[in-house]
């Protein structure tokens, strides 16, 4: 699999590691998942594996199927826990630059607790 390599200084791996506190929402063997630090809604927590992947496409390739499993599980895990499963949710996870992504460590936003209108902006 070809793409950039794991930055082992990115934040997440950073939190990961304890060195950079975190509001934890959820966490298993193999996520983790805690408040974004600049919510853009009522719910905006992150969900992240505890392994070293880049993007999702890296996590598809590479993940095993119980790190795959357990990373779906814990999204609908924290929509429940923030109260937003029955209500409604949007997840996200960019990729890339022209895809948005800040962070060289797999993430996904879970969204909710408002409308939250279109999926993408026009320009």
């Amino acid at each position: 699999m070809s793409g950039p390599a794991y930055d082992d200084t990115n934040i997440f791996a950073r939190i990961l590691r304890g060195e950079i506190p975190c509001k934890k929402v959820y966490e298993d063997a193999h996520t983790l998942a805690f408040e974004d630090i600049h919510p853009q809604a009522p719910v905006h927590t992150l969900v992240i594996p505890k392994g070293k992947y880049v993007s999702m496409r890296d996590f598809a390739a590479r993940a095993g199927d119980d790190e795959i499993a357990a990373f779906v599980r814990a999204i609908g895990k924290v929509a429940a826990l923030k109260g937003v499963e029955d209500d409604g949710f949007r997840v996200l996870a960019n990729t890339g630059i022209n895809g948005g992504q800040e962070v060289p460590h797999l993430h996904v936003h879970v969204f909710g607790g408002r409308p939250l209108g279109s999926m993408l902006t026009r320009n």
